[in-house]
């Protein structure tokens, strides 16, 4: 049985996006069991867990003595065992991880860069100076992720776990409307949320939150 580790609480901003979302939501797809084992952050600061996870971060899974870090690493891993979230062939194996990576390495850098900035430094007077270029070379970024989807439900033929993938790395920019706005890429997150897997992993991520926050939430 795989044993996710995820937060117990985490302030609202973050609710939902989490990363271990993106591991419950392949787990959900794959059809495959698991247990969660939350952690408050003092867990995450000890010596025991920065040897499962270096940076005291979350996901982190262990499995018959396996323990994997990385939410990329542990999507992949599941992908690999299913159908649902992987062709068998080669050709549509390859495509598949190479959406995957594309989400982690050509996108979610650009709008990482862009959400830190709104989210803990938007007053101060560098963040300002910065954001509208960031902004522009993020959408740019975006545009073309968009013209490789215009007239697609998805990244290739069929839902694989570089589309997972790349639903949540958009999702980061809820706070603002640079993806729900776009016709092309509002809907395909959209498509992605309206999944039965996903929403089964983000009630049982909220439901954590919801359930720890009066004992973990700052006062």
């Amino acid at each position: 049985m795989i044993t996710l580790y995820a937060f117990a609480w985490v302030p609202e901003f973050a609710q939902g996006l989490v990363r271990d979302l993106r591991v419950r939501w392949a787990l959900e797809e794959a059809g495959i069991p698991y247990d969660v084992k939350l952690i408050g952050r003092s867990e995450a600061d000890s010596a025991d867990y920065r040897k499962i996870q270096p940076w005291g971060q979350v996901p982190a899974i262990e499995e018959d003595g396996l323990v994997l870090f990385e939410s990329g690493a542990i999507v992949q891993l599941i992908a690999e065992r299913s159908e649902s979230l992987m062709p068998r062939d080669p050709v549509g194996r390859a495509k598949g991880a190479q959406w995957l990576f594309a989400a982690l390495n050509s996108v979610e850098p650009h709008v990482s860069n862009l959400t830190i900035i709104d989210l803990f430094h938007a007053e101060k007077d560098w963040a300002k100076a910065r954001r509208p270029e960031q902004e522009a070379f993020t959408r740019m970024k975006l545009a073309s992720l968009a013209r490789r989807l215009a007239g697609r439900e998805w990244l290739e033929d069929r839902f694989t776990a570089g589309d997972l993938m790349m639903v949540t790395v958009l999702r980061n920019l809820r706070q603002t409307d640079i993806v729900t706005a776009d016709p092309v890429l509002g809907p395909y997150v959209a498509r992605g949320e309206a999944r039965p897997a996903f929403q089964r992993a983000l009630a049982d991520q909220l439901a954590a939150f919801d359930a720890h926050a009066p004992e973990l939430a700052p006062a």
